[in-house]
């Protein structure tokens, strides 16, 4: 009878237990489907977070350009060298500001917008080329060029070459013998005394050796050559063969005759990115885009003191972050382009499991002037033609967002070990 007793207290005691875990489990459930309902909002890890322009001057609503209800279509900005140029309306949005970062356009890229660059980088590299390109000059005679005089039957002053010969050679194309012009730029010959030579080419100092000399012989016949080109370099740095100092001589010295002579491009070399260094000024030149464009580099001749650096590869890469398979610093050909497409190549593409391919990003500039973001939707594989064409510039950053089912999961990933904690303590205390 006592046992009889006890059973009813002993279930109930049970039902209440299972009823507290039913409610706790209830409230998890709510807490579960409150995250499910935010879980975009609170998503952890990095999102381009962008928001519509509005742009009360457009009235066209029937363009092919034009965006759903959130967005609306303004001018693209205009390229340098196209400034004459109709502006072409596209989507564009804004990227998010906050605290740290302020409001950027996000400009939208199809053929026309890379059809605008191509044809400002062909305009400015006319302009270079026009603004290098200089008609070579004679060589002239500068300090520390070496001299070979000949005056014929007077062999006598031939015996004097040897006191002003250059006794030391500091290049094995040196000669040796001759005249050497001193750091004043005057040339001391027999009879003829000290004469200033520099800036003169070698004809003229043979009509003044022969003035020189009519004072002291008849009719003196002169012969001057150059004997050793020491007065004029230029200077080849980075990724060459043979870096250092090149001598300028009679030959007027071309881009391709300075690279040439310091051994050729190195294979780390960019062959898109040479820095000429004249007159205080840097001047970038693009080979691969002058040969391209139908112009030839043999037009830009080098100048006495100009430097010349071939910049490497890896100092002009690219980096392709985000959903793609292989977080990556992309490296330019060998002719140095890289496009959007190259990039993400070299990344091993998008991941097809996380990666929204509607918001592909490139992120150009820095932080000391107006950065540009471009937006790319890759889900039409027309886009990859666009993409195909669209030249990197180095720094830049290719970002491909990942879509919403990644955001949620990544939510409950971080949300369901502290749910579960707190259903287990609940059950526990019961």
């Amino acid at each position: 009878m006592l046992k009889r007793m006890k059973t009813p207290s002993a279930f109930a005691a049970r039902q209440t237990s299972l009823h507290g875990a039913l409610r706790i489990s209830g409230a998890g459930a709510v807490v579960v489907l409150c995250s499910m309902l935010g879980a975009c909002a609170i998503a952890p890890g990095m999102r381009m977070m962008t928001s519509s322009i509005q742009t009360p001057w457009n009235t066209d609503q029937n363009s092919n350009t034009q965006a759903d209800a959130s967005t609306t279509n303004v001018d693209a900005p205009q390229v340098a060298g196209a400034a004459d140029e109709e502006p072409v309306a596209r989507p564009t949005r804004t990227t998010e500001a906050s605290a740290a970062v302020p409001e950027i356009a996000v400009t939208e890229l199809d053929v026309a917008l890379v059809k605008q660059f191509q044809d400002a980088r062909l305009e400015q590299q006319r302009k270079q080329v026009s603004l290098l390109s200089t008609a070579p000059q004679a060589y002239t005679i500068g300090a520390g060029d070496v001299l070979q005089i000949v005056v014929w039957d007077h062999p006598e002053i031939a015996a004097a070459v040897g006191s002003t010969q250059s006794q030391a050679s500091t290049r094995p194309g040196d000669p040796s013998s001759g005249f050497v012009v001193d750091q004043s730029g005057d040339l001391t010959f027999p009879y003829a005394g000290t004469l200033r030579v520099a800036g003169l080419r070698t004809e003229e100092v043979q009509r003044r050796l022969s003035a020189s000399l009519a004072k002291y012989f008849v009719k003196p016949q002169v012969t001057v050559r150059m004997a050793s080109y020491r007065a004029h370099e230029v200077y080849v740095d980075g990724e060459v063969r043979s870096p250092g100092v090149v001598a300028v001589n009679d030959v007027p010295m071309s881009l391709y005759e300075a690279i040439s002579r310091a051994g050729g491009f190195a294979d780390s070399a960019d062959q898109s990115d040479l820095a000429l260094v004249r007159g205080g000024a840097t001047h970038r030149i693009n080979l691969t885009q002058m040969l391209a464009s139908g112009i030839s580099p043999s037009r830009l001749y080098l100048q006495p003191g100009d430097l010349l650096r071939v910049v490497a590869r890896d100092e002009n890469d690219v980096y392709v972050m985000g959903e793609v398979n292989k977080p990556i610093s992309a490296i330019p050909r060998r002719t140095g382009r890289i496009t959007l497409a190259d990039a993400l190549a070299q990344a091993g593409s998008v991941n097809a499991s996380t990666a929204d391919a509607a918001q592909m990003f490139v992120i150009r500039g820095a932080l000391n002037g107006t950065p540009q973001v471009f937006h790319l939707d890759g889900r039409s594989p027309v886009a990859m033609l666009v993409a195909k064409e669209f030249d990197l510039q180095p720094k830049d950053v290719v970002y491909v967002d990942g879509n919403a089912l990644v955001r949620f999961n990544r939510v409950l990933t971080l949300l369901i070990p502290a749910i579960n904690a707190g259903l287990t303590a609940g059950i526990v205390a019961k």
